[in-house]
């Protein structure tokens, strides 16, 4: 199983119950720690250890107060996980598995949107993808916040870059149902596993 590892999309207190809450967050939260107990299922030891096994990566908007993306700056999206506050967190239940290095964190400077993790760097300045390499990673199961955005724009960039991608479809956020229904058509048909 040491080929594989979790890729875990913005799962953060501002898309979960903040100032951009996505419908099935709280759900999609559950649903993430129990896809994460079956895969580390029999597997005695700390945390580290476990993660060895089944690595789980983190992708995280961390904008600053005055990103172009939000309405006050003439873009599309109310202000959200702004760098040091409660709403930029990721959730409680899924703290436990964050890594330092294994943080990607987007949309950091002001003035560049940032969807995919792809784009995102940690904190030693390496991207998603190079880390993926190092790891010798060939299937990743994706699960996030939200579907249409940034989940679609991660599962594209890493199917590109050649993974086997499996999304988990009951621990997937949404801004609407209708969208995110059309966003797992159109991901499933570029090669994506709808698990």
């Amino acid at each position: 199983m040491t080929d594989s590892a979790l890729i875990i999309v913005d799962m953060l207190y501002d898309f979960i119950d903040g100032s951009l809450a996505c419908r099935n967050s709280k759900n999609a939260v559950r649903e993430t720690v129990s896809f994460i107990d079956r895969m580390t299922a029999g597997q005695n030891g700390d945390e580290n250890e476990i993660l060895d096994t089944f690595p789980i990566l983190f992708v995280c908007d961390h904008h600053p107060a005055d990103h172009c993306s939000f309405t006050s700056n003439g873009g599309t999206w109310p202000s959200h996980c702004v760098v040091g506050t409660h709403g930029g967190a990721v959730h409680e239940m899924l703290q436990p598995y964050m890594n330092d290095e294994l943080v990607f964190y987007k949309g950091c400077d002001r003035n560049t949107e940032q969807y995919s993790g792809f784009e995102g760097a940690n904190k030693a300045g390496q991207s998603l993808g190079e880390v993926l390499e190092l790891m010798d990673i060939k299937e990743v199961y994706v699960c996030g916040i939200a579907t249409e955005f940034c989940v679609r724009a991660t599962c594209l960039d890493l199917r590109k870059a050649g993974f086997d991608v499996r999304l988990l479809s009951q621990a997937l956020a949404y801004v609407d149902e209708a969208g995110h229904n059309a966003t797992l058509k159109e991901l499933g048909s570029s090669g994506i596993d709808i698990l």
